[in-house]
This record gives C-alpha cells, structure tokens and sequence, in this order.
C-alpha cells in the first residue's frame, strides 16, 4: 500500500493526503454467506431500519442475539462479527475497542458501523501477482505436499503458486484495488449514513450528512498531513473543519460529500499509479528479494516507510529472523513467502499476517488485535494474541495464547492446536501494552467457518460446493514442549517475564512434568555409570553423533548457529 497519496488539488502548505483503510479489507472479511448481499444497498437499507429499532436509543449499539435475529445467522457467529469489528474499527474511544473479551457482548457495536462492515463483504481480494523473477525461487518453494492427492487437489502452496508461480500483491496494488472498489461503491455507502431532509424523504438530491455520520467513513479511509500519524477526518473535510465544538456542526449534502471524496481518490488512484510507473521504470529497482532482504538483516523494511508503517520479513529461506520494537516501525507486520526458517517477531503490534510460508517456525511476541495465517505449509506459529484466522493450511502446528476464539476457515487439513509454550524477558511487559490477557486462553475453543471464502478466489479449487471447513486437533500432550528463545535483548527488565504467563491445562502440565522428570533420571542415570574411560567416550561420542542428527533433521541447527554468531 503506499505511503504518501497526496490530493492533486492540494495547494496548501499543509498537504493532505488520502489512505484506504487496510485493515478492514485484510483482517474484517468472513466467508459466512448470509452476511453478503448481492443487491447492492436494498437488502441493507431494509437491514438497517431493522437494526436501528432494536438498538438501544441512546446509542445505536446492538449486541449478538439481535444480529443473529436480524441477519439470520448463529449465535456463533454473531459473537464472531463483533469480535472481529472489535478488532478493525479504529476509534479508541469506541468502548468495543478496548472492551474486555468476555464484555464485548454486552458492549456492542454501533449500527452504522456494522452496516459499512456489511457492506464491504461484497468486496473481492486482489488475484495474487506473478513473481518477477520466478527462476530464483523455482528451487526454493516446495511443489509438492504428502497429501497431494489423497485430501485436495491442489495444496496451500500449490494453490498459490501454481504455474506462473503467483505471489500476494504488492502494497501499491492492493491500495489501488480498494480504492477502485471505493471510487464504484462510494455513492451507495453515502446513502446508508446519510438522512433525508424532511418532506423530501424520496429525493436522492436532498440526503444529508451530520457529522457524526460522516465520521463513520474513519471506518474505510483516513487521511494524513505531511506523514503525520492522522487527523480526525472531519478536521481534513472542508465543510466540518472549522465547526465550532460548542455547537452542533450543520448537516451538509450528501452528494458534496460524495463530490469531495471521489475527488481524493481519483487523485490517489493517479499518485499510486505514478509510483508503480516509476518503479517498473526505475533501472535501479531491486527485486522483492532484495527489499526483503534487506529487511531481514536488521534494517527497518523500506516498505514501511512515511506513513503506512508496515513492516516486511519477505521470501527469507533458510536462516533466522529477529525482530525486535527497535527494528520496527508502525504497528502492522507481514511474514510473506519463507522457507526453512525460524522469525521472531519479538515486539507489541496491532495486526500480523503469515502468509504463504512452509517449513518454518513464527514467533509472534504480542498482537493486539488480530492474526491471520495464510496458504502454509508444515508451519510452527507461537503467538499470543488478542483473536487468530486459519485459512487454507496443512500440516500446520499453532501454539496460542488467545483471548478470543481461534478461526478456521478454507481448505485446512491435518492442522493442531496447542496452549501458548514459550515466553522471553519482554513478553509481560509488551502483552500488557497489546492489551492481551494472559488469564483468558480460548486455545482449543474453535469456531469453523465455510471451505469456499467468496472473498477469495483461491481458498479453494473451483466448482467445489460450500462446507464446513476442517477443524483443528488438539497436539497430543506428550509431544508438547517448551519453545527456548534466546535472550537477545541483552539487560533483563526488573520485572522480566521468567515464565510462560498463559497457566498450561492440567492435562498438558502433568505431561511436561512427566517429561521433565524422564529427562532428569536419564542424566542421573548417565552420571551413575560405572564405565571405563574409553566406554564413556564412546557413549559420549553416540550421544553427541544422535544430537547432531536431531538438529539437522528438525533444522534447530540454524538456531545454533545463529546463536553462536551473535
């Protein structure tokens, strides 16, 4: 997405410039089939009365039972659409947004923010891009699967990969993909905030907006001054800019608004498409490899920065990652495309995304507000997060500390879940920051979505029908182990974190106990025998040669080695 889109009507020395708001594009779509709606806004305007008579009247806010009424869906998933609007909006002061897991119920969402989140489930994602260089990564990503087959017809990576070997979008594309669909819809998503004038309540011409409407469009888009981090969007419109807070801004016509905004993006839609013309131009442009590279040395991702602040670790394969708040900006991470690695992202943030990763291991400190895992294979992912989506993966293993309930949606076959197993000095002090409580854990409490997500054309081969997605099973507690990371944060905190803070079932607790005290007879064992010198070196030597291949086969070698280089 980039970073800078500036009004090409701008003349005032304090530049504003205009940004979709990604995150409900990337973290707020849920293949659930009645929540999308083909008809334009008719089925949403009828939606919408109904919404309001059963909000309460002072707030416009509705909980879970009255969407499960009104939209005609389960009382799972109502819980599921307010958990996710919790994790998308924007607006600090919207006491969903801060509201503690279990009260975000009885908290609910305000109307007009679940209608443009209705709205925008009508949205299709980007087709993915053809890498440009696909030679230098033929030998890199696996083309098959074990399953190949025998469960799908095609696998995670093969989905994504197939052929022309097809990549996620770039940034810039994704932008201008969502700013199209803005620039088409725009029209209708004013008329679902805006209030007819009385004794005109047929005419389209005489709909108006107040400013508190008006402010819901912070939902979708967001503008900027001179990179700054943000102003409140009734202070960059030239009708609400200058009202007096003491008294109540007038209504203005809807179709100024519209007039205003389509202005902004055609002017966005042009600054994208000059940078994307400069950067196919450019005879210095280096590779996505290269930027990712880069990044993954230790450098802050040249994606990331000015405004949008999104942080990279890209097509890295077999080496290890570490990230930490120092090493970022922002509060977005994206882990795209490695093979055969170990990153750690060892830092509070807001949104993190994995995609298209096999054979590797993700370490992802806090996330305050959502995780998405995408078309993996044979991954490790330990996060603690605040909610995660599962979508197309295999043969994957997710060790969670979540506080809302995991989503698994798409293709996923031979999937495992497992309580949060690690922890590092920082990591109390950056969930308490991501807002994450380590006394909630909904690890094992999933909720499974459709196979086929409309909003996806590759969550599954064509022509297949609608059903539930494959759940995930819970890791035989004899196979749990505690993830070690490396202390490479130097001074320990006071206060450090000494201990995985997520209380372990009973069940996984006795069998890492039971581990524990088989590993310590067998040292005691091993000090107990009476051998000769020349028998002990042998056994010494067996160990050493048995530990030696365990590194290599599991890959824990590139820890060690990364360990001793630091």
């Amino acid at each position: 997405m980039s970073n800078e889109i500036e009004p090409s009507s701008s003349s005032s020395p304090k530049q504003q410039f205009l940004h979709v708001r990604r995150e409900p594009f990337e973290y707020g779509l849920l293949p659930i089939p009645k929540l999308i709606f083909s008809d334009g806004i008719v089925t949403l305007t009828d939606l919408k009365h109904k919404l309001l008579l059963k909000a309460a009247a002072a707030s416009n806010r509705i909980n879970a039972a009255d969407i499960s009424e009104i939209l005609q869906i389960s009382i799972d998933n109502a819980h599921i659409v307010l958990e996710t609007l919790a994790s998308i909006l924007p607006f600090d002061s919207d006491p969903i947004v801060n509201a503690n897991p279990n009260e975000i119920d009885s908290v609910g969402v305000d109307v007009y923010d679940l209608i443009l989140f209705l709205y925008i489930q009508s949205y299709k994602r980007l087709l993915p891009r053809t890498h440009k260089d696909s030679a230098v990564v033929s030998d890199v990503w696996p083309s098959t699967s074990a399953f190949d087959g025998c469960l799908s017809a095609m696998s995670p990576l093969q989905l994504v990969r197939s052929n022309s070997r097809r990549f996620v979008p770039s940034q810039v594309d994704e932008e201008m993909h969502q700013l199209s669909y803005l620039q088409k819809h725009f029209a209708n998503i004013l008329s679902l905030l805006a209030d007819s004038v009385e004794g005109n309540e047929n005419d389209d011409e005489a709909m108006v907006l107040s400013l508190d409407r008006f402010d819901h469009l912070g939902f979708l888009i967001q503008f900027r001054e001179n990179g700054s981090e943000g102003i409140p969007l009734s202070q960059a419109a030239p009708f609400f800019a200058n009202s007096d807070p003491e008294m109540p801004a007038a209504p203005v016509p809807a179709a100024q608004v519209h007039d205003w905004i389509l202005q902004n993006i055609l002017a966005a839609l042009e600054h994208s498409g000059e940078k994307v013309s400069s950067k196919e131009t450019s005879p210095a442009n280096a590779t996505d490899q290269d930027v990712a590279m880069a990044d993954a040395s230790g450098s802050p991702s040249k994606g990331s920065n000015g405004a949008r602040n999104i942080n990279f670790v890209e097509a890295v394969s077999k080496t290890s990652v570490v990230k930490q708040p120092s090493d970022l900006k922002g509060s977005s991470i994206k882990v795209l495309n490695c093979h055969d690695s170990v990153i750690y992202i060892l830092a509070p943030l807001q949104y993190a995304t994995v995609y298209g990763c096999s054979d590797a291991t993700v370490v992802l400190g806090a996330i305050g507000k959502a995780v998405r895992v995408e078309h993996c294979e044979r991954v490790q992912v330990i996060t603690a997060a605040k909610r995660i989506c599962i979508a197309n993966c295999r043969e994957c293993v997710f060790f969670l500390g979540v506080n809302q309930r995991p989503v698994f949606l798409g293709d996923n076959h031979k999937l495992q879940v497992a309580p949060y197993n690690t922890f590092y000095p920082q990591l109390g002090m950056h969930m308490t920051q991501a807002g994450i409580d380590a006394n909630i854990n909904k690890w094992d409490e999933h909720l499974v979505l459709g196979m086929v997500d409309p909003h996806d054309s590759l969550s599954h081969p064509a022509g297949v029908s609608d059903v539930q997605a494959d759940s995930a099973a819970c890791l035989d507690p004899d196979h749990y182990t505690n993830f070690l990371i490396p202390n490479w944060f130097g001074d320990v905190p006071h206060e450090a974190t000494k201990h995985n803070p997520f209380p372990l079932p009973e069940v996984y607790m006795t069998s890492q106990q039971k581990n524990y005290q088989s590993a310590e007879e067998i040292k005691q064992a091993l000090r107990n025998l009476r051998l000769e010198d020349n028998k002990k070196r042998e056994l010494s030597n067996a160990l050493h040669l048995y530990f030696k291949d365990w590194l290599y086969a599991s890959g824990n070698i590139r820890q060690l080695y990364c360990l001793q280089g630091d």
